[in-house]
């Protein structure tokens, strides 16, 4: 067994860490670690040694080094070189089937032995890798911290450390709260700083989004109040009878209950914005600006927003222009939903205090229910008139082919202009042809009303009729 020599540090800032340990395998060896060469010194400096014992080479405790077939010692801090040395305590005398040699190393104190194990065989030279892992400590320069403090580059914030050993030396840490490299201007950094920018930042943005909500509930307030929700709220707490089974809804309720007026939502064509929704109470709903039973309102939005029954069978104009109906719609059907729209038209007209003209009365605005009444909807341009009002207007507002002549050609608005619209749903339901037809031929793109007027006179109104009358 001959003496080994580790690679000299002495020139370089490193020296071997006391996480380090000296490692043997063997049987009946001793491993001898100086920091110069054991043979050339009379007094050699010895700084750790092991003991490895056994009664057989095999003999390694399932990798652990315990001192049986394996031993590891301490090394101290501070070394730039070591030399080691190997030797027998009773020359493996009292070792049987000797067959190898012993090994001895340097490695890290955080690996376990067992980890540089190739084979479980007798052989402790084919049992061990060419390498383990070793830990170096590093410092600078050969001074303390307290010799010469001009010399020493420890940056801002950061303080100096002695190496602690005999080389001499020191590093560099950044103060306690700061964090970065000591070493490189601007030096470590306040982590106190870092915290408070995060803080600020995360409070400016829950400021900004407080703001931003505070602004729209100012809006919504301020909508309420333009489009006359306390008046209605004065009136709600003196119990009009009108009133008094309305509720206001909130924009977040109806939000909610039409899945953010989701498009799927929209109740047939055309411009009134109909949503179907649910209710929390677990009612179905039409959200819209005008239609059939006013249920209640939301007064926080730019267009007021009124809430009512939602009626499920659809439309008159679908019952009499889709053929795809289970529906027989029989003479009978038809007589009585004519009797329930003059109804309602005649209520309309005649039993409120002021007047309500529709304005746009035709098949897609009477709406049938569970039981195909009919429901007369859709007031999106209808005024309450007072008994001392003309009722001129600059802009002719309906749809073509409901549209009373007269006010077509005067701007006049009259009961009489809902009769005549009425006149021409009736005509729907008796024909069940369309107010403009879209045929191409010349004479069918009159008017239905012109074709029909036409048949009375020829004395043809059988050919006209609905054939499912």
């Amino acid at each position: 067994m001959t003496a080994g020599m580790s690679p000299s540090l002495s020139s370089t800032p490193f020296s071997f860490s006391n996480e380090n340990k000296l490692t043997v395998l063997g049987c009946d060896d001793v491993a001898y670690a100086t920091r110069d060469n054991f043979y050339d010194s009379d007094s050699p400096d010895f700084i750790s040694s092991c003991v490895a014992i056994c009664s057989k080479p095999g003999d390694l405790s399932n990798g652990l080094c315990s001192g049986i077939g394996c031993c590891q010692a301490s090394v101290p801090k501070g070394i730039n070189s070591v030399y080691a040395t190997m030797d027998t305590l009773n020359f493996h005398t009292r070792v049987h089937n000797l067959s190898s040699c012993a090994t001895h190393f340097l490695q890290s104190r955080t690996a376990t032995i067992s980890t540089y194990l190739i084979s479980s065989d007798s052989s402790l030279v084919s049992r061990v890798v060419e390498t383990v892992p070793l830990v170096l400590d590093w410092a600078i320069g050969n001074q303390n911290c307290s010799q010469n403090n001009s010399g020493i580059i420890c940056q801002t914030n950061s303080i100096c450390v002695d190496s602690g050993t005999t080389l001499g030396g020191y590093r560099c840490n950044c103060s306690q709260g700061f964090q970065g490299n000591p070493y490189l201007a601007p030096g470590c950094k306040g982590l106190l700083v870092g915290f408070g920018l995060l803080f600020l930042l995360l409070v400016s943005l829950w400021l900004y989004k407080m703001k931003k909500k505070r602004r729209v509930e100012l809006l919504k307030q301020n909508l309420f109040k333009r489009n006359g929700g306390l008046l209605l709220q004065q009136q709600m707490l003196a119990q009009d009878r009108v009133l008094e089974k309305m509720r206001i809804f909130t924009s977040k309720e109806l939000e909610k209950a039409t899945d953010r007026f989701n498009e799927s939502r929209v109740l047939g064509p055309g411009g009134q914005g109909t949503d179907k929704g649910m209710l929390s109470d677990g009612r179905t709903v039409a959200v819209k600006r005008n239609v059939v039973l006013l249920l209640g309102y939301c007064l926080e939005t730019e267009v007021p927003i009124l809430v009512y029954e939602f009626i499920p069978n659809g439309t008159l104009y679908h019952l009499i222009h889709a053929h795809d109906t289970c529906i027989p719609f029989s003479w009978d059907i038809r007589l009585r939903i004519t009797a329930e729209i003059a109804n309602a038209l005649a209520c309309l007209h005649y039993a409120t205090y002021v007047p309500i003209y529709h304005r746009d009365m035709k098949s897609t605005n009477i709406l049938l229910d569970e039981k195909y009444r009919a429901k007369l909807s859709d007031f999106g341009i209808s005024r309450s008139v007072s008994q001392d009002q003309t009722h001129m207007t600059t802009k002719v507002k309906g749809t073509f082919g409901y549209l009373d002549p007269e006010y077509f050609q005067t701007g006049l608005f009259t009961e009489k202009s809902d009769v005549y619209s009425f006149g021409v749903v009736l005509v729907e339901l008796l024909t069940g042809q369309k107010p403009i037809a879209t045929n191409t031929t010349k004479e069918e793109e009159r008017s239905l009303i012109s074709h029909f007027l036409l048949t009375m006179e020829q004395n043809q109104l059988n050919t006209i009729l609905d054939s499912r009358v």
